[in-house]
Formats: C-alpha cells, sequence, structure tokens
C-alpha cells in the first residue's frame, strides 16, 4: 500500500489514505514519486470547473524514479529520473505523426476516462476503483503510466524541482517560445503573475521580449513577476490596464497578450489591448462551459489573431530536456518558483494557499 490524496466529491477536501497499486503492464512504467507540484488545473478539478472522472487520485505535475519497467517498454529502466507527462500520447496517430504529440487523441482519451491504454486502473482502495488524472496521479507516493507517460532526464538536477518542468515551466515558456514564437523586442503583456503567467514572463525575456508587462491583482505576485522579468507591473484592481498599456507603448498597443488566468473578462481586455495584426494567446483553463464573444467586423479590419496553447505545445521528449539544460545554464529559474513544500498530509492547506494567491508555485514533497 502507498498513501496518496483523492477527490471523491467536488468542493470536498481530499481524502489522503492508503491505496494498492497494481503492478506495471505491458507498455507501463511504475514511477517512485519524488515530488508533485500543486497546480490550478487540479484545484480547477477540485471545484468542479473541469470535469474528472471520480473518484481519482489528483496531479498532474510530477518527476520521479523508475521503480520497475512493463513487458515491452525500452525508453527507461529502473533507477532513471523522470518527469511524468500529462497528456501521453500514442506515437502514431494523425497528430503524433505531425510532431504534435500534445494532441493526441488517446492522451485525451485517457484524461477523462482515468483509465489507462488498456481500459483499467491501477489504483484501488478497499477492492473499489480509484482513476487516474491525466494518466498522471502525482500525487501518489507511487503511480503507473504508459511508457510514454514519462520522459528521461539528467540526474544532476534536482529531481523535485524538476517536477515543476511537467505543466508550469513548459506551459508557460512553451505558450511564448513554441506557440506564439515571440520576436526579440517584442511588447508583451501577461495577466496572471501564478505558476504558469511567471513562466510565460520568463518566456518572453528569453526570447528577448524588450516590454514584459506583468498584470495581476495582488500585488505580491506582481513582486514575483520583476523577479522572473517583467519590465513593468500593473496592479489591474488599481488603474486601467487598457489606457496603461497603450501608454506605454505609445499608443500603438501591444505585440502580444497571454491569458495565464482563464477569465473571459481577461480574453477581452486582451483583444482590446493588441495592436493591429497583434496577438491574443489564450494559455489559462477556464470553466469548461465558458465562452468568449467579441465584436466581428473591427477584429477583422485590424487584421488581430486569437491562438491557443495547451501544454506549450510542446514536444516533451525535445523541450523538457531543452529546458532543464537552460537551467542547468544559469537562463531559467525554477528554484525561484518554489515559494513553499507541503508533505502529503498537508495537501488540502496547499491548495488553500495557491486559492487564496499566497504562494508562486508549491510543491508536495515525497523524498
Amino acid at each position: 500500500m502507498v498513501k496518496a490524496a483523492i477527490l471523491y466529491e467536488v468542493n470536498k477536501p481530499l481524502v489522503v489514505a492508503d491505496i494498492d497499486v497494481g503492478n506495471p503492464r505491458a507498455g507501463e512504467v511504475r514511477v517512485r514519486v519524488a515530488s508533485a507540484g500543486v497546480c490550478h488545473s487540479d484545484l480547477h478539478v477540485m471545484h468542479g470547473d473541469l470535469p474528472s472522472n471520480l473518484p481519482v487520485v489528483i496531479g498532474h505535475e510530477g518527476s520521479g524514479v523508475v521503480e520497475e519497467i512493463g513487458p515491452g517498454v525500452t525508453s527507461v529502466v529502473p533507477g532513471d529520473h523522470v518527469i511524468l507527462v500529462w497528456r501521453a500520447p500514442c506515437g502514431k496517430c494523425f497528430y503524433c505523426l505531425r510532431k504534435k504529440p500534445i494532441l493526441c487523441d488517446e492522451g485525451t482519451r485517457i484524461r477523462f476516462t482515468g483509465r489507462l491504454a488498456d481500459g483499467t486502473s491501477r489504483f484501488s482502495r478497499g477492492g473499489d476503483e480509484i482513476k487516474h488524472f491525466a494518466g498522471v496521479s502525482s500525487f501518489s507516493e507511487v503511480t503507473v503510466l504508459p511508457e510514454q507517460g514519462v520522459v528521461k532526464i539528467r540526474k544532476d538536477v534536482a529531481i523535485e524541482k524538476a517536477a515543476l518542468v511537467g505543466c508550469a515551466v513548459m506551459t508557460g515558456v512553451g505558450a511564448v517560445v513554441n506557440t506564439a514564437r515571440v520576436e526579440p523586442g517584442a511588447s508583451v503583456v501577461v495577466f496572471g503573475s501564478g505558476g504558469v503567467g511567471l513562466n510565460v514572463i520568463q518566456g518572453a525575456a528569453l526570447a528577448g521580449a524588450e516590454k514584459i508587462v506583468a498584470v495581476d491583482i495582488l500585488d505580491n505576485k506582481l513582486v514575483y513577476a520583476k523577479q522572473f522579468g517583467a519590465t513593468h507591473t500593473l496592479n489591474g484592481s488599481k488603474v486601467n490596464v487598457i489606457e496603461a498599456v497603450r501608454e506605454l507603448t505609445g499608443g500603438i498597443g501591444a505585440d502580444y497578450a497571454f491569458d495565464a488566468i482563464g477569465n473571459v473578462k481577461i480574453l477581452e481586455q486582451g483583444l482590446e489591448l493588441i495592436r493591429k495584426a497583434g496577438t491574443l494567446c489564450c494559455v489559462g483553463m477556464p470553466n469548461h462551459q465558458a465562452q468568449f464573444s467579441f465584436t466581428v467586423f473591427p477584429f477583422i479590419m485590424q487584421e488581430k489573431r486569437i491562438i491557443s496553447s495547451i501544454y506549450g505545445s510542446c514536444d516533451p521528449w525535445v523541450d523538457f530536456p531543452r529546458i532543464l539544460n537552460l537551467y542547468s545554464a544559469g537562463k531559467l529559474k525554477l528554484d525561484e518558483l518554489i515559494t513553499r513544500e507541503y508533505p502529503l498530509d498537508d495537501v488540502n492547506e496547499a491548495f488553500r494557499a495557491l486559492g487564496a494567491g499566497e504562494v508562486a508555485r508549491s510543491i508536495v514533497r515525497f523524498t
């Protein structure tokens, strides 16, 4: 038996309890989790904003050590350090063959059914099935994933910090460099300075953006934003963000705006404050039924663009190692992201602090 955090009912605390974890089957890997990031996407599931098949062991950002491999697994061996992938691709579908593994339909199916490729779960409690979340379930001391759900990484990087690459860092940095492809000298506005937003900010800094404007309603988050490369900060509860951005850009508007929150009102602001031919990039996860509307005629006449980014449009086997190399070279921040560390027993307190805006990123450490 191992300890895990289980969501039985939305808007209720997680239940930390002992569960049984089965052995890996063909094409699967058993991982002892070292660290799990506390992410807003999990909080959305806990609040019912994102649907999930319950009961489920939540957590989708994590790192760990391979304990056991099933028949046919060749990419990792026991003892390897790995980052967990919350959208495990099949490697052979339409999207995988076009180097868009994060759009793989198999990864989507696993996310919504809560079961692995063979249609079953490796988790149970008292004989009752417990589902997997996003094929990862990082809030368990031990988890089982598809082979495509782990990326082998270098061992000279602290394994607990590597967990953040599995979601927040990749999602934020990737939205800038892979999805929007921000060019040197650009002006960028980032709504939200949480775990993902801070990585959009440092992605913009890596890309050579001249102006990086962080927008939040919490001053402590704006302090974090400065540490990660923001050149200007705006408290959205105190200033007119659209007017302030126009003033900063000589009346033209920003080249790029990123919503790292997932809020329709923010999307409306972002679309208004970008310049003609500017780009609005949707990164944050809204309620699954949220709708965004705008007046089409001026949108067309100004050649504005709206694009979306999931998982930073990444190829995990290329991008995860690249991000760790940038970190090791001192060009990308990981240490500064971790505001607090919690044991698994305190996971509900970790989510309370996240919801209250007290942290940049917290992790649950198992080691």
